[in-house]
C-alpha cells in the first residue's frame, strides 16, 4: 500500500523521535465532538504503545454519546491535570483559544498541532495540518498506518468515530477515496461502524427531541430562502433538561431543506451567543463568514462566539454577512 501522507512521513518520524522521554498531554477543544474525542483518544493510545507517558485533558466533559469511543482511556479536565512538565499536543484545534485560556496559559508554546481546519495557521513547533482531509482523525489514522504503528480496537473505533461524524456519515464534500481506504484499514483493526452508529444516532433522550422540536419551530428563511436560521433562546437547556452537547447535529436540519444553501443555528446561553454555520457547497466558504466575527472552521462548516450583543442585533449582522457572501459567490458563478 502506498503512503497515505507521504508529505508528512519524514516529519512525523522525527516528531515521534522527539517525544522520547517526555510526559505528554493531548489537548482537545471545548464542547468536544466526535473528531475531537476520537483523535485525542487514538493518539494517546498509540503513543502509549511506544512506552510514552501520555494523558488526555479537556476543557469540557466528554459528551454522553461519545463515551463509547473513549473506553478505558483516561481523560481529565484541566483541574485534574497533574503538576509537572508536560509536552502539549493539540488535536482538532484551529487555534489554542478553542481549548480555553487556562490551557493556553499553562502551555504557551505547544509542541505539536494536528488539525484539518482552514483557519489553522500552524501555531506549534510541529504542525501536521491538511485541510483536504475530512477529519483530524483521518490524518492521524493515515500517519499511524504509514508508520506501521499499533492501532488497537479501541483506537480504531475512536478514529472511525472521528471520521464518520466529521463527514456527516460520509455525506459531505470532504469525503474522498482516501477516506474509505482508511476506514477499511480501521475496520481491519477492530472498528465497528454499526456499533458506532447505534451509540451516536440511536440513543437520543426525550429532552433532545424537545430541543429539536423547539429549534424546528423557530426556523426563519432569509436571503430569498437560501439561508435558514433556527434559534435556541436563553434558558432552553433548563426547560428541556438538556445541555449544550445536545445541540450536536441540529443545524443540519436547517441546511437539509430543499433550496436552502446555508443552515444556521444560533443559541444564547449564559449571556453569550454561539452560532454554527453549515453550507451545502464549499464555494460559500462559511469559514470566512464566521471569520468576520472572530470565528472559523471549514468551507462548509464553521462556528463563532460573540458577547455583548443582543441576539436580534447579531442575527441582523449575520444575515447581512451571509447575503454578501452569497452575492459574491453568485457573481463568480455568473462570470465563469
Amino acid at each position: 500500500m502506498d503512503l497515505i501522507y507521504p508529505e508528512f512521513y519524514d516529519r512525523f518520524a522525527a516528531f515521534l523521535r522527539a517525544l522520547e522521554g517526555r510526559k505528554i498531554v493531548v489537548i482537545a477543544h471545548a464542547r468536544p465532538d466526535g473528531d475531537c474525542i476520537g483523535s485525542q483518544v487514538a493518539l494517546s493510545r498509540v503513543l502509549k504503545t511506544l512506552n510514552l507517558d501520555v494523558i488526555c485533558a479537556n476543557p469540557d466533559p466528554v459528551p454522553r454519546r461519545l463515551a463509547f469511543a473513549v473506553g478505558d482511556t483516561p481523560i481529565v479536565r484541566f483541574d485534574g491535570l497533574p503538576a509537572g512538565d508536560y509536552t502539549a499536543i493539540y488535536v482538532d484545534c484551529a487555534d489554542q483559544v478553542r481549548a480555553g485560556d487556562r490551557f493556553k496559559a499553562r502551555f504557551p508554546t505547544p509542541f505539536a498541532n494536528i488539525d484539518h481546519h482552514l483557519s489553522n495557521i500552524g501555531y506549534a513547533e510541529h504542525n501536521f495540518i491538511d485541510v483536504g482531509s475530512a477529519a483530524t482523525a483521518e490524518i492521524l489514522a493515515g500517519l499511524f498506518i504509514d508508520h506501521h504503528l499499533v492501532i488497537d480496537a479501541q483506537a480504531a473505533q475512536a478514529l472511525y468515530t472521528g471520521i464518520a461524524t466529521d463527514t456527516g456519515q460520509f455525506r459531505f464534500h470532504s469525503t474522498s477515496r482516501r477516506t474509505f481506504l482508511i476506514v477499511a484499514e480501521l475496520m481491519a483493526r477492530g472498528a465497528q461502524p454499526a456499533a458506532a452508529a447505534a451509540e451516536l444516532y440511536e440513543r437520543e433522550t426525550a429532552g433532545k427531541l424537545q430541543l429539536l422540536q423547539r429549534f424546528l419551530a423557530s426556523f426563519r428563511h432569509e436571503c430569498d430562502g437560501r439561508v435558514c436560521i433556527g434559534t435556541l433562546p436563553e434558558g432552553i437547556y433548563q426547560e428541556t433538561g438538556t445541555s449544550a452537547e445536545d445541540t450536536e447535529g441540529l443545524v443540519d436540519y436547517a441546511r437539509s431543506i430543499d433550496g436552502v444553501e446555508i443552515g444556521v443555528l444560533i443559541e444564547q446561553n449564559a449571556g453569550a451567543i454561539k452560532a454554527s454555520l453549515r453550507a451545502k457547497d464549499p464555494a460559500y466558504r462559511v469559514d470566512q463568514v464566521a471569520g468576520r466575527f472572530n470565528g472559523g472552521g471549514h468551507a462548509c462548516a464553521a462556528g463563532l462566539n460573540v458577547k455583548n450583543i443582543t441576539i436580534a442585533d447579531f442575527q441582523a449582522q449575520l444575515v447581512a454577512a451571509l447575503a454578501e457572501q452569497i452575492a459574491a459567490v453568485d457573481a463568480v458563478k455568473k462570470s465563469s
